[in-house]
């Protein structure tokens, strides 16, 4: 049996019996830096502010129309073409991603070359060409099913779904084609080994995956289609925008309503924002451990604490 040790043979460091490691005091990091940048990020927005309150702007005049029936059509327009043009792009984009991914060396060029031409231009200048095919074209015949002058079938809604709905199509392709192109080519051949067609892979195996890679930069689209669609005011589509600056001309408040069309499309593209994180909340299911909590998860975490819900 060993002796026990005498206090002249225990060593130097060793902490005294019944008592526990010495706190440690973690001071922390000071920076000013923060401070001064968030002193002069105040102060900008104070001076912007001041600047615009001085200005001539008749701000009483954006809630008298913010719910005018002209306003409130030119929204619902907005929208509709929001949806129909994103459904014009991403069914497009769908059959250009699988056209671009084709080993037929024919399909695949005149996809690359849509793409190109689509992306490599202006959308504007798409609408516009769209809007004066009539120049070019006096009839458009398609034999027993329809024949009209092409002004008048040109009509400015399906100019804008034209312009708007071809150009996402080329966009949509390229986040199509990345998100098949990132599922694991392993797993294709896996479901063809088990007999599974082509056609029923792509449905079961790899679209499912490709849809988390898909659907974020999706969401950002639609957010921007939504934006975009102020384009065709110069086609004489009576969108939002269209609608709030002719206000504005009539009743003399062009900014007024300038403001109030901005307003609008921060609502609109708010709501969506919150529609898009809720299917990729639902798109992220399997891939985190846990998923992240909505917004009344969180409400009601913060009203569940004690205190007053103060942490």
């Amino acid at each position: 049996m060993t002796p026990p040790l005498s206090k002249a043979d225990e060593p130097a460091d060793a902490t005294p019996r019944g008592t526990g490691p010495e706190a440690i005091k973690a001071i922390p990091v000071r920076h000013p830096g923060r401070y001064v940048s968030a002193v002069i990020a105040v102060a900008l927005l104070v001076a912007i502010v001041y600047a615009f309150s001085q200005g001539k702007i008749e701000w009483g005049t954006i809630p008298d129309y913010f719910f005018d029936d002209r306003v409130m059509t030119g929204v619902g327009k907005t929208l509709e073409l929001t949806v129909l043009s994103m459904v014009i792009g991403v069914v497009g984009g769908i059959v250009l991603a699988v056209m671009r991914m084709s080993k037929n060396p024919v399909t695949s060029t005149i996809a690359w070359f849509y793409i190109w031409f689509f992306r490599g231009t202006p959308v504007l200048v798409q609408l516009f060409i769209w809007f004066n095919l009539g120049l070019v074209f006096e009839y458009i015949n398609l034999g027993p099913l329809y024949k009209d002058y092409w002004s008048s079938f040109m009509t400015p809604l399906l100019t804008a779904l034209l312009g708007l709905g071809l150009n996402e199509a080329a966009y949509m392709a390229e986040i199509c084609r990345s998100g098949l192109l990132a599922v694991d080519e392993g797993q294709t051949e896996a479901a063809h080994a088990l007999g599974m067609s082509h056609s029923k892979t792509l449905r079961r195996i790899v679209i499912p995956q490709a849809m988390r890679v898909i659907v974020p930069p999706t969401g950002n689209e639609v957010i921007n289609m939504l934006k975009t669609t102020s384009l065709v005011s110069a086609v004489q589509f009576l969108d939002l925008f269209k609608v709030a600056s002719d206000i504005g001309q009539s009743a003399a408040s062009t900014v007024e309503m300038y403001f109030l069309a901005a307003a609008w499309y921060l609502v609109l593209t708010s709501i969506f924002s919150v529609g898009q994180y809720y299917i990729e909340r639902y798109y992220a299911r399997g891939t985190s451990r846990a998923l992240p909590p909505t917004p009344l998860q969180r409400l009601r975490t913060v009203v569940g604490r004690p205190n007053g819900g103060m942490a």
